[in-house]
Parts: structure tokens; C-alpha cells; sequence
């Protein structure tokens, strides 16, 4: 039994609400529960419901005991973005994903390549072929004519101390996958500069 699409009703029983009744009874009466920030009638700001439990100062979200990833670094003031990959930067000393930043030291990075190359014969070749075979057969050599399309991407992931991350560039042309393949060797150059 569902109130709607988000989930759920509230219980109805066992537990009350800041009123003694119990919580979801009655109109109006707003949800309240741990972790709920019921709004100030008065305008102001927002205040907790009474009993509500909250961490003791100083100790971090959330209370589970799940850590949280060491804290990077401080970026060097007017550090420039040197290369990007796909969706990650790197300064000379940093890491920069959407997820975040990172040390750029100790990082290990791979490109993989997901392609599909194919040849075919261009349709003007073709054209060519019949047009010129008609006046003598050395039309029939543009049938030897191929196109080469490539498609996929290269995927590109790097792994370090508290990081991993992966993005994919995709690719069309031989030269794209050799500009990839450079940046990721330029980035290796480097995390090998930094020690």
C-alpha cells in the first residue's frame, strides 16, 4: 500500500509527534521524524523538532560510521589546467573530476581503445566505375578505392591513492585517437615529473 509515486505513507503508529499525537494524524500536520527541519510559522529561520537527535558537535555526517575520503589537497593559487581528457583536468601537481580533486602523485592511467575500424567503397567510386567501364575497363580500378570509418571511443581511466575515475572520448579519425593517447602520455610524464 503506497500513498503515491514517493513512496510510502507515513507510519501512523508507535510514534508521536511534537504535539503527543501521532505522527501523520490530523490536517496540516507536517511529517516529523530524525533528521526533519520543520519550518519557523514565524518567518524565521528553521528550526529542529524537540527531541530531535543530532550528532555530538564536532563529529561528522554521517553518523553510521562511514568514512569519508581524505580531504585534497589546497590548489596552488593561479595553477593553470595544463591537458584535459574527456571530463578530467590536471594542473602540474592536481586532478580534477567531476567527483572532485586529487593528488595528482602516485596516479596510474590507462586509455584503452573501443573502436570499430571498416572499410567500404565510397559510393563515388562506384559511379566512377560504371561510367569509366563503359569507355574502357580501366574504370573498374576506382573499384579499388577504400573509405575507412572508425567508431567507438577510447577510454580513458586513471586509479590513485583515494581515486578512481573513467570517462570516454569518443572518437571518429585515426588522428583523434592519437590525441588522446598523447594527452594520457603527457599526463603520465607528469606524475613521473612529481616523483
Amino acid at each position: 500500500m503506497s500513498s503515491g509515486p514517493y513512496g510510502p505513507p507515513p507510519p501512523t503508529g508507535g510514534a508521536s509527534g511534537p504535539t503527543g499525537s501521532p505522527i501523520g494524524s490530523g490536517a496540516g500536520q507536517p511529517p516529523v521524524g530524525p533528521g526533519y527541519i520543520a519550518p519557523n510559522p514565524a518567518g524565521g529561520p528553521a528550526y529542529p523538532p524537540s527531541g530531535a537527535a543530532y550528532p555530538p558537535s564536532g563529529s561528522a555526517y554521517p553518523p553510521s560510521g562511514a568514512a569519508f575520503p581524505p580531504a585534497a589537497p589546497p590548489m596552488a593559487p593561479n595553477e593553470p589546467v595544463l591537458v584535459t581528457v574527456g571530463d578530467i583536468a590536471c594542473t602540474q601537481t592536481q586532478l580534477i573530476t567531476p567527483m572532485g580533486r586529487g593528488p595528482l602523485r602516485g596516479t596510474t592511467w590507462i586509455a584503452t581503445r573501443q573502436i570499430t575500424t571498416s572499410e567500404k567503397i565510397p559510393t563515388y567510386a562506384i559511379v566512377l566505375a560504371v561510367v569509366f567501364a563503359l569507355a574502357c575497363l580501366l574504370g573498374l580500378l576506382f573499384l579499388l578505392i577504400k573509405e575507412r570509418t572508425i567508431q567507438g571511443f577510447v577510454q580513458v581511466s586513471v586509479q590513485g591513492p583515494g581515486v578512481y575515475y573513467a570517462t570516454q572520448v569518443p572518437v571518429s579519425t585515426d588522428a583523434e585517437v592519437n590525441d588522446v593517447e598523447a594527452r594520457v602520455n603527457y599526463i603520465r610524464s607528469l606524475v613521473s615529473a612529481l616523483g
